[in-house]
């Protein structure tokens, strides 16, 4: 599975279950570094977690994810 990171923006909803991304969540060598934002998640790597109409929504898991985020406050998107 391809996936582009630069359209991986938005809402999004954090899931247990039925995820359309499982994602791991690391402290180095991110695929995608992600800005957590209360409005305006128009960018790469810039999301606005919601409870309910998420444009994404993310499992995140210990290992085996489709990709690998970093939780960051400046410069999201794509190293």
């Amino acid at each position: 599975m391809s996936i582009d990171f630069e359209k991986i923006f938005g809402r999004v909803q954090l899931v247990d279950s039925f995820a359309d991304y499982k994602v791991e969540v690391v402290d180095a060598f991110p695929d995608l570094r992600v800005k957590k934002v209360d409005t305006f998640a128009d960018g790469p790597g810039l999301w606005q977690l919601v409870d309910a109409f998420p444009d994404f929504r993310i499992q995140i898991v210990p290992l085996f994810g489709d990709f690998r985020i970093q939780w960051v406050d400046s410069f999201p998107g794509v190293e």
